[in-house]
């Protein structure tokens, strides 16, 4: 006779999740070049002791952990968002113009604004990153004003090819290829506690207005007629998620640079083992985008110890093939 299998309560999932989140976090504090302890670990949270190592753990790897924490949750609620609200499979910030945008734009205030502060930095990449999302949205809509999957992806790719030359062009022309190039390689080195202080304010306070709004987004991700029959402001709702992504993006953009395939990649696996309800995939990808980025900062850090290994190409190396993967299925297999 065969056994019945008992599905997993969500809130043993979350807890799951959140258990798993807590541990990355420890494992990230305590390995990297310079490997610590559990016990200097707790001193960094809880005392102001000033020896070498914690002083290490507090100024350099803390903001740096929570900063990779904050993007990965961004970028995943991003993708999944757009995943849901264009009914697009291969949606991903990275892919869709809108981190090649914030670092078009990056490079374009460098040049206008020499000396540009963390706040100067943010609203770049916000108007960048709309400036991308724009004309892919533009170049993918079909003649019935319809947002076709394959043509959004190919206007992504063609629009980000086309603002990366334009960022690094800028770059050459004004001598500015190092400031440019720190942000465009992808990564969390040197963030510092003035960057999260600027920054980390405006991703939470997206991060919750997204969950406010995350049964609209599951109204949105069945059909504009659906959302239309059930009384949705479709164009308002739109307008607001839209605007909630170049918020998100932007500002994770100007903390750590282009990091593509984490918005694609994470809403796929979320779904595999919390169903269609966008409310669970929002709060899920939360927990595990901020997981992901923190284990990809941690093999990074010593995969090749002390040298260490850009974060972009680890998650490059995982995001690829996933995309393939996702391409020639269809979308369907993690639906």
């Amino acid at each position: 006779m065969k056994r019945q299998r008992h599905p997993v309560p969500i809130s043993m999932k979350f807890l799951g999740c959140v258990f798993v989140l807590i541990l990355s976090f420890v494992l990230a504090m305590i390995f990297g070049a310079a490997e610590t302890s559990l016990r200097e670990l707790w001193l960094v949270l809880v005392s102001d002791t000033k020896d070498d190592k914690i002083l290490m753990l507090r100024e350099i790897r803390l903001p740096r952990e929570l900063a990779a924490m904050l993007v990965g949750a961004a970028f995943a609620v991003s993708g999944a968002i757009m995943q849901g609200v264009t009914r697009n499979p291969l949606a991903d910030p990275g892919l869709l113009g809108l981190t090649s945008g914030a670092n078009m734009a990056l490079a374009l205030a460098f040049v206008l604004v020499p000396g540009l502060n963390n706040y100067g930095i943010m609203v770049a990449c916000f108007l960048g990153a709309a400036v991308g999302a724009g004309l892919v949205i533009v170049l993918g809509a079909t003649r019935q004003g319809r947002l076709s999957p394959i043509r959004m992806v190919l206007a992504g790719a063609a629009v980000s090819a086309f603002l990366y030359a334009i960022s690094e062009g800028i770059s050459i022309v004004f001598k500015l290829s190092k400031d440019v190039t720190m942000w465009t390689a992808g990564g969390l080195i040197g963030t510092t506690w003035s960057q999260l202080q600027t920054i980390a304010p405006v991703i939470i306070l997206g991060l919750v207005a997204v969950m406010i709004l995350s049964h609209q987004v599951g109204i949105l991700s069945l059909s504009d007629e659906v959302a239309i029959g059930l009384g949705q402001r479709l164009v308002l709702i739109k307008a607001i998620l839209f605007v909630l992504v170049i918020v998100l993006t932007g500002a994770s953009v100007a903390l750590v640079g282009n990091m593509a395939f984490v918005g694609l990649m994470i809403p796929h696996i979320v779904r595999r083992f919390v169903g269609t309800d966008y409310r669970s995939i929002l709060s899920f990808s939360v927990l595990i985008g901020a997981t992901f980025m923190l284990l990809s900062d941690m093999l990074g850090r010593t995969i090749n110890a002390p040298y260490e290994t850009p974060v972009v190409a680890i998650v490059a190396m995982l995001g690829l093939p996933f995309f393939l993967f996702i391409v020639r299925r269809g979308g369907q297999h993690f639906s």
